[in-house]
This record gives C-alpha cells, sequence and structure tokens, in this order.
C-alpha cells in the first residue's frame, strides 16, 4: 500500500527533515511539499490526498486553520515543537502527534498508525460491496438508495448531492464517510465526484460524462479509473 501525502510546514529545516524522510520509506509517495496553508489548499483542491505531515504553528493560517478550511480530511499527523496543542488535536481526531525534531523511529511508528487506519478503512469497503444499497434521511424519514440508480455524488461543503436517475438527495455527511460505505462499482474521480463506474457514458482526456454531467477528472485518480475500466 502506497500513500499519497504532502508536507506543510513554514520551516524550512523542517520541511527538508521531513521531505527526506518521506521520500526514504516505501509506503509513502510524497506529491508536493508547501512552505504555508495557502500553498497546501491548493494541492488538496487538485490532488487526492491520504495524508498530511502538518505543522500547527504557521503564520498567517495555522495548522487547525486549515484542517478547518478542509471539506474532508484526510489522515493527519502533526507536527510541533510544542505539546500544549495535543488536546486541541485530539478534537481533530489527527492520527498522530509528534514533537520535533522527529527521529526515525518515531517518524516510522506514526507511518505504521496510518496504515493500520488505511488498512481498516478497506476492509470496510471491502465488506460494503456485498450491499446493494445505503439508506439516507429526508424529511424525517430514511429513504432505501439502490446503488444501481446512483448516477453520481457531488461535494457540497458538509453536504453531499446523491443524483440518481429518477431524483436527487442532499445528504449532511463527508465524502470520505460516503466513500466507506459505497459498494466496488463506484470510484472517486475528483475530490468533488464519486461516479457509478456503469454510468460512464465517455471519457476524454481530463473530464468524464455521466448522464449529461460533465464531470472532472484529477490526474491523482486517472491511472486508477483506467484501470477498473474495460479496455480494449
Amino acid at each position: 500500500m502506497q500513500l499519497k501525502c504532502i508536507v506543510v510546514d513554514d520551516d524550512l529545516i523542517s520541511r527538508k527533515s521531513l521531505q527526506r524522510l518521506c521520500e526514504q520509506h516505501e509506503s509513502l509517495n510524497l506529491v508536493a511539499v508547501c512552505e504555508d496553508a495557502t500553498q497546501a489548499l491548493k494541492v488538496l483542491g487538485e490532488e487526492e490526498i491520504d495524508l498530511i505531515w502538518l505543522d500547527v504553528e504557521m503564520p498567517v493560517l495555522s495548522g487547525f486553520d486549515l484542517l478547518e478550511r478542509l471539506p474532508t480530511t484526510p489522515q493527519v499527523i502533526l507536527t510541533t515543537t510544542k505539546t500544549e496543542y495535543a488536546f486541541e488535536a485530539f478534537q481533530y481526531q489527527v492520527t498522530d502527534y509528534l514533537k520535533k525534531p522527529i527521529s526515525l523511529p518515531r517518524f516510522k511508528l506514526a507511518v505504521e498508525k496510518v496504515l493500520e487506519a488505511e488498512s481498516r478503512t478497506k476492509n470496510v469497503r471491502s465488506q460494503s460491496g456485498d450491499q446493494k444499497a445505503i439508506y439516507v434521511k429526508a424529511e424525517g424519514r430514511y429513504i432505501r438508495i439502490s446503488y444501481d440508480s446512483i448516477l453520481y455524488i457531488e461535494n457540497m461543503g458538509d453536504y453531499v448531492k446523491i443524483v440518481t436517475t429518477s431524483q436527487t438527495f442532499v445528504v449532511y455527511t463527508t465524502m470520505k464517510s460516503l466513500e466507506e460505505k459505497l459498494g466496488t462499482q463506484f470510484l472517486r474521480v475528483h475530490r468533488s465526484y464519486i461516479i457509478h463506474l456503469e454510468k460512464i457514458v465517455d471519457i476524454e482526456e481530463s473530464n468524464l460524462v455521466v448522464a449529461s454531467k460533465v464531470i472532472p477528472i484529477s490526474r491523482a485518480n486517472k491511472a486508477e479509473l483506467m484501470n477498473r475500466l474495460n479496455l480494449l
């Protein structure tokens, strides 16, 4: 298993240190090294990232400010020179909390925690692949939506829009949570979209069409999409 990760830290020495550690670990694919939260938000808007190595104290936007701005949050390992942020880190449900300078054994332990969490998530997805429907709450009742009727799902911040062949549902949940519940016939092709693979009409270089909806394909998800299709 390989995890796509980014480093976000305003300190040059810390960035270089984490970059070196990530590049030497076989389970990590370092996508970007960012010196502030603004750069990180741009990368996170374009790429599907599994893990953020995130400094807490940064100018303009802190690490916690960055987390507040994300509609869905990948796994996060906070890195800091101080320990007083531990309680706040717990509130954000981060995977681990490392005090600088980061030793190699502690770094490896943190990566193991992330890999274990990813493995649990994949097991949930595998088990959910046997299901044929999800239930969503609408107008005070739970409505059954069969997988086969779902065309695509769109991220709307704190909500997601589930578009089916007959109607549309807006549900208070996250894309990550929903992705973990869906079957194997679904694939996240972009940060903002999950599609039913069997509903694709055609595919171009960076877009695909489901019904009449043109949906972008991120660079990070293009290879997985092509691997999942029955290509001639």
